[in-house]
């Protein structure tokens, strides 16, 4: 019989609804995990400031990752550990999706910063991470501190094939996934979902078989990967259910708690 001592979830998607809010149900389970010595953590393609709404209901106490897991901070805020973008290939990035019509929005630990108010998935990106972009020219200085780029289109089959790309012209300076359908992120390299698990099971001195993981997008199957228990959710698509342990239900139909519940066995 496994041994869960620690799960690690994603965000949206998985532990958040489609409407991105925590259900009463998620919220129950978490705390479940927390009265049987379960531990528990999320880590987000969300910046910090993007996760803050899940501090409080699910009282969390252990570290965050944000940035597909190139950053770890404590739920006070403090900044454990931080990999940020190179210079060069912040531009490559920006140059690439500006030439392919695709909108930009780039993120440090503090800052959303778009060039136009009226793009797509920014109601919903500032509805969800419950933060302001600021608004920049095109041609305005970029900060030294990019923790990520975004491509953002409502056209996901030119999303899907920009991927490839992109991989393509940044090589190892930088790390290349989709989160959504509609976000092509672009990284720290070197650094991703699994790096995440492994390091708070370190810190925890609990060894990787008994860490559970789940998620719903090719982003997640690092964590994926890293894990001796791995859950996708209903909502994701056959390559990413393919790679875990376990199918639950839908973001629409409690899959995670669902999960939860589960691993609870398991644990």
């Amino acid at each position: 019989m496994t041994s869960i001592r620690l799960v690690v979830s994603d965000v949206d998607g998985t532990l958040l609804n489609p409407d991105k809010q925590l259900t009463p149900a998620a919220i129950a389970a978490v705390h479940r995990l927390h009265a049987h010595g379960v531990a528990f953590t999320a880590v987000s393609s969300r910046p910090p400031f993007g996760m803050r709404m899940l501090m409080a209901p699910l009282k969390l106490m252990l570290p965050l990752g944000a940035f597909n897991g190139s950053m770890m901070f404590e739920p006070g805020g403090a900044t454990l550990e931080n990999h940020t973008i190179p210079h060069d290939a912040v531009n490559v990035a920006i140059e690439l999706l500006t030439a392919r019509g695709i909108d930009v929005w780039l993120f440090t630990t503090e800052r959303w910063i778009i060039r136009r108010s009226d793009g797509p998935y920014i109601e919903r990106e500032r509805r969800a991470i419950a933060f302001e972009p600021d608004v920049v020219d095109t041609g305005a200085p970029l900060p030294e501190n990019i923790c990520k780029v975004v491509g953002v289109s409502d056209d996901f089959e030119l999303l899907a094939a920009c991927e490839p790309e992109m991989k393509a012209a940044l090589g190892k300076a930088a790390h290349v996934t989709r989160s959504q359908n509609y976000y092509l992120d672009v990284t720290a390299p070197g650094v991703d979902k699994g790096t995440f698990v492994e390091a708070i099971a370190s810190r925890l001195e609990i060894p990787l078989k008994d860490v559970a993981t789940i998620g719903d997008m090719v982003n997640d199957l690092p964590m994926f990967l890293k894990s001796g228990v791995s859950f996708a959710m209903g909502n994701a698509g056959d390559a990413v259910k393919s790679r875990a342990t376990y199918t639950t239900a839908s973001n629409a139909e409690d899959g995670f708690a669902k999960a939860m519940d589960r691993i609870l066995e398991l644990a």
